[in-house]
């Protein structure tokens, strides 16, 4: 199960408003009128800079401990791609072994990793049985 509730920091900006930037990923900042507005475009935030680290291969950072600070998470569609290319990372598969195993054209591997495009749970499901595991949905307060 990979962790994906990234602490931010909220700073008030001088022209007003607030900043939000990401301790554990420096590539993400955003901003918004009041505090619920920054942390409602922070989700987009993450998520655009996700989409980065997948398009480079690299892997996810680990998030640190909230430590009183507020806290987030992509939205769930985009979090299980995320922890299917979390195990991807950590099992060495690359894009075209896992279209490989699906049966897919690689084109079809790309789209599943793409945090802009509306994957259908099923497809996740797939990928993550051909990598050995498989996907869990819980609800919690």
């Amino acid at each position: 199960m990979i962790n994906l509730d990234y602490p931010v920091h909220l700073e008030a900006a001088e022209e007003g408003g607030f900043i939000v930037t990401f301790p554990d990923v420096p590539e993400a900042i955003t901003q918004g009128e009041d505090e619920d507005e920054a942390l409602m475009r922070a989700v987009d935030a993450l998520e655009t800079a996700f989409s980065f680290y997948i398009d480079d291969r690299r892997p996810l950072p680990v998030p640190s401990e909230a430590a009183g600070r507020p806290v987030v998470r992509p939205s769930t569609l985009e979090s299980a791609k995320l922890a299917l290319y979390a195990e991807m990372t950590a099992q060495g598969v690359r894009k075209a072994e896992l279209a490989r195993r699906l049966g897919w054209h690689l084109p079809q591997v790309d789209r599943l990793f793409n945090l802009k495009h509306a994957s259908r749970l099923d497809q996740i499901e797939a990928a993550a049985r051909a990598l050995g595991r498989r996907v869990n949905v819980t609800l919690s307060v």
